[in-house]
C-alpha cells in the first residue's frame, strides 16, 4: 500500500480509502482549529480541570483527590469522598442531575470525571455547582 507503484499497475486506487474516518479526521482537525489549534485545546482543558480540581481542594476535605497534584491528569479526574455509602449516594444523585459516567473503575472505586477534550467548559461548571450542593446536603 505504501508503494506507489502498486497503483500503477492497478491504473487506479488498489483499495477503497476509509472514507468515513477521513472525513471524521477532517472534521476533528477544523473544530481543533477553530478552539485555537493544539494550544488553544489544551488551554481550554487545564482550565476545565483547574475549575473541577479547585472544587475538590477547596471542599475542605470533603472531596479527597487521588493523585498528588504534580502528577493530576487534565482528562480524568480522580476523586474520593469520605464512605463508600457517600460515593454510591454522589453517583446516583449525579445520573439523576443529568451527569452520566462518574462511577470510578470497577476494581478501584472512588469517582471520575472524565473532562475530554469536546466536554464543553459550561459542564464543567454545572459539575462544579452540583458538587457544590450536595456538600452543602451531606455537612
Amino acid at each position: 500500500m505504501l508503494r506507489y507503484n502498486t497503483y500503477l499497475k492497478n491504473n487506479s486506487l488498489y483499495n477503497t480509502p476509509p472514507s468515513f474516518g477521513i472525513y471524521m479526521i477532517n472534521e476533528v482537525l477544523k473544530w481543533i482549529e477553530e478552539k485555537g489549534g493544539l494550544q488553544g485545546v489544551e488551554a481550554m482543558n487545564r482550565k476545565k480541570a483547574s475549575l473541577i480540581y479547585d472544587a475538590i481542594d477547596q471542599s475542605g476535605g470533603f472531596y479527597r483527590g487521588c493523585v498528588s497534584p504534580e502528577f493530576r491528569s487534565d482528562m480524568n479526574i480522580t476523586f474520593r469522598l469520605g464512605s463508600e455509602e457517600l460515593e454510591k449516594e454522589f453517583v446516583k444523585a449525579s445520573e439523576q442531575a443529568g451527569f452520566v459516567g462518574l462511577k470510578g473503575h470497577r476494581s478501584v472505586g472512588g469517582l471520575r470525571a472524565s473532562v475530554y477534550n469536546a466536554i464543553p467548559y459550561e459542564n464543567c461548571q454545572a459539575l462544579v455547582e452540583f458538587m457544590q450542593n450536595f456538600q452543602a446536603s451531606h455537612e
